[in-house]
Order: structure tokens, then C-alpha cells, then sequence
């Protein structure tokens, strides 16, 4: 049988819970002897967000820095993450980290950034975290929901665990 899964694209918010989607990502990209891409999606700011910098910050420089320092705020958690992730892996499977591609942070709306880098980068199967209930599970649920029906390739689903082996 062809192997099927050539190249993996990993959709992280950077939550508890995306730790634990990685690792299922990782196990498959070990498994297979796949690529691994890592994406995180920096949402745009709301219309009143930039709205109210630009009230308090009506200096383009300062806003245009303001966005900058939000940009690579987002970039240092996603590199302590990754970081931390694989130091925590045992020894014998920290080779998997040379499958890592590419690590990227891209602006934009989830669901559509990660549809589009798939195909992009020629992925067979997309793996994202399912999220914990309250407030973000309605709106980040939605991103998963928006990349499951629209997804022309496989999708993995990692669903939240709220104990001790999700961390």
C-alpha cells in the first residue's frame, strides 16, 4: 500500500490544550514518516479594537509598532512552546523534531489560513485541538467546525482533556 500521509499540517491557538493535539501530531508524523508544519493563525483585530488604537494611539509609528510588539508577543509563546514540548519528550523521540518543516505565524482568519497553507504546502491530513468549554470554546469551536466542513483533505480533531496527561 502507498503511504498515504506525506505531509501534516498542525493548526495551533497556542492553548493548554494544543500541546496534547501535538503530540498526536507528532506520533503520526513519526508513524509515518511524515513532514511536519506548524502553523499558528494570528487573528485580525477587531474593528473596535482598531478603533480605540487608533484613539489612543494616533501616531501611525506608534500603532504600526504597537501591531508589531503584538505580532512577536505571538511569535516568543509560539518558539517557548514548541521549545518546551520537545524538551519534554524522551530522548528517544526527539528525533521527530527534524520532521518540523516549518513553524509559521501567519495573520488572518483561522479557518481560512489553515484550509489555504494545506494546500499550499500539499498537506494530507490537517491536526487541531478541540477546545475546553466557556467563552472561547464557542468561538475558536467554530474554527474547527469551519475546517472539518470545508476540509478536502482528512482532519484530526484532538479532543480536550482536562487532566494531567494533556499537559
Amino acid at each position: 500500500m502507498k503511504q498515504t500521509i506525506t505531509q501534516i499540517l498542525f493548526a495551533t491557538d497556542l492553548s493548554r490544550n494544543s500541546t496534547y493535539a501535538l503530540k498526536h501530531a507528532a506520533s503520526l508524523a513519526a508513524s509515518t514518516g511524515a513532514k511536519l508544519h506548524v502553523l499558528h493563525v494570528s487573528e485580525p483585530l477587531s474593528d473596535d479594537a482598531l478603533i480605540t488604537l487608533r484613539m489612543f494611539m494616533q501616531d501611525t509609528g506608534s500603532r504600526n509598532e504597537a501591531l508589531k510588539a503584538r505580532h512577536d508577543h505571538v511569535k516568543a509563546v509560539l518558539t517557548e512552546r514548541q521549545k518546551a514540548f520537545w524538551a519534554a519528550l524522551p530522548e528517544a523521540d526527539r528525533g521527530i523534531q527534524d520532521q518540523v518543516e516549518t513553524i509559521e505565524i501567519i495573520d488572518g482568519h483561522p479557518a481560512e489560513v489553515i484550509l489555504r497553507r494545506a494546500h499550499q504546502l500539499n498537506c494530507d491530513l490537517i491536526v487541531l485541538g478541540a477546545h475546553d468549554h466557556g467563552f472561547s470554546h464557542t468561538f475558536l469551536g467554530t474554527v474547527a467546525k469551519r475546517v472539518l466542513r470545508r476540509a478536502d483533505i482528512p482532519t484530526l480533531v484532538v479532543p480536550y482533556r482536562d487532566d494531567e496527561t494533556s499537559n
